[in-house]
């Protein structure tokens, strides 16, 4: 079984006009590499702190 990276950049939708020429790259990480076996993260942000749950039925929520 091969390892995929952590994450990959991918252009985002340029339909709509932007202050650079060129596409904005997005970062795209798969959440079972962010969860593991764990049920809840704590992301930090601006000095604050974000826990992103997933549900029983496989959503995600995000909560300050």
């Amino acid at each position: 079984m091969s390892k995929q990276p952590l994450s990959t950049l991918e252009p985002l939708d340029t339909a709509l006009p932007t202050k650079q020429d060129t596409p904005t790259l997005r970062q795209r990480v798969h959440s079972a590499e962010l969860f593991g076996k764990a049920r809840e993260i704590v992301i930090e942000h601006a000095g604050e702190e974000y826990h992103l749950r997933l549900t029983r039925q496989g959503k995600l929520i995000l909560t300050k």
